[in-house]
């Protein structure tokens, strides 16, 4: 089982090959069309049009797979492009052991030649290109060599006046499996590279953007999901950035301890979760300070009522260690376009109205006024 975005990095190198299977496409032609030039076979024609099918269907599957959103769809969407990926994949495999078996069956070497070189261009191409799916390696590699290798052993127990002639055919049979063998070695070195490789990336990609301790996005996500939100606004859609603080956290820190302080701080996080949407964005600044990034927001009523909702869902009792314990929460808000559209200046100007909801009392909101903004520009000069 791998990490889901370990997972779609992996699979996303799969529908970038486009051009080899193109290629590799035409090389099967060429070789499968010169044959049916010397022998005029009925069954070489069928194999030459059933893989310029399987080389187009593979061509839309991957055109269709990008159309419909590529590797941000779903797992479970994921996986079934996958096994169509591999189902047409493993069919090309077998019309080329196709293509080998019916050249088997008669003695021109050249042909022999030809018709194999093709067999180790299509294992180089799996192994260097799909390494991140051992499956399809295995399944594709399989599918071509199984059946090559086995018509080359029948080959080689055909009478033929040729000196040594059934022995280089068994060696060069012995040799296709070998390389297979060998190649799939390779596969399994490869993908356990690639996993390790992108699980780190992913760690280090999660340490940069999110909190440690509650998993929240931290200063760099919150930037980084503003603008986002900004170029994807509608005309009429506002930003409420609101500023919180929890009201006798300090306390709790003195009197149960910072473990005990931390076990609040991860549950305050897991309630907010359960409040807001999932386009809206929660940050912890550090501390028991955090930002909520409320998108698509219509009226000011918006905003005030999720920011209620927070100080409700906040304001109850929390168990920690089994003892009961109490906090409150006071929220600022500044809204964006309204006071312009630099973040930092806008958290500014919502901790300026945080700041007179806890001197009116606490567990209080109230939005930025046009003296918190002059002050917060002041500040971020």
């Amino acid at each position: 089982m791998l990490p889901d975005a370990v997972y779609r990095d992996l699979l996303s190198t799969l529908f970038t090959m486009t051009m080899p299977i193109i290629g590799f496409g035409i090389l099967y032609f060429v070789v499968g069309v010169l044959i049916y030039r010397k022998w005029q076979d009925g069954v070489i024609l069928g194999l030459i049009v059933a893989a310029v099918l399987v080389t187009a269907a593979r061509i839309v599957l991957i055109a269709r797979f990008r159309r419909a959103g590529g590797v941000r769809q779903n797992i479970e969407l994921l996986h079934r492009w996958e096994r169509k990926y591999i189902l047409l994949t493993c069919l090309f495999a077998l019309l080329l052991a196709g293509l080998n078996v019916r050249a088997l069956m008669t003695h021109q070497p050249l042909i022999h030649i030809a018709t194999l070189s093709l067999v180790f261009t299509f294992g180089a191409g799996i192994v260097s290109r799909n390494a991140s799916r051992p499956l399809l390696c295995i399944l594709s590699l399989g599918c071509c060599v199984l059946p090559t290798a086995f018509a080359m052993m029948l080959h080689a127990a055909s009478k033929y006046d040729e000196p040594l002639h059934g022995e280089f055919f068994a060696f060069e049979a012995l040799l296709l499996l070998v390389v297979a063998a060998m190649s799939l070695s390779s596969v399994r070195h490869l993908f356990h590279a690639a996993v390790e490789h992108l699980t780190m990336k992913h760690d280090l990609a999660q340490l940069a953007r999110f909190d440690p301790l509650t998993g929240l996005a931290n200063r760099l996500m919150l930037r980084e999901a503003f603008q986002t939100n900004r170029l994807i606004a509608r005309a009429d859609d506002r930003l409420a950035i609101h500023y919180l603080d929890l009201d006798g956290f300090k306390s709790i820190n003195d009197r149960y301890g910072h473990p005990a302080g931390d076990k609040m701080l991860v549950e305050v996080a897991r309630r907010l979760r359960s409040i807001v949407r999932v386009d809206d964005v929660i940050c912890r600044l550090g501390g028991d300070e955090f930002i909520l990034l409320q998108s698509a927001v219509q009226h000011h009523d918006q905003a005030q009522l999720l920011a209620r909702r927070v100080i409700k869902q906040l304001s109850e009792p929390y168990l920690i260690d089994d003892i009961e314990m109490q906090i409150s929460v006071s929220v600022g808000i500044a809204m964006a376009p309204d006071f312009g559209e630099d973040l930092e200046r806008l958290m500014a100007c919502a901790d300026a109205a945080l700041y007179r909801s806890k001197v009116r009392g606490k567990a209080q909101v109230h939005f930025c006024e046009a003296t918190d903004d002059r002050d917060a520009a002041k500040a971020v000069a």
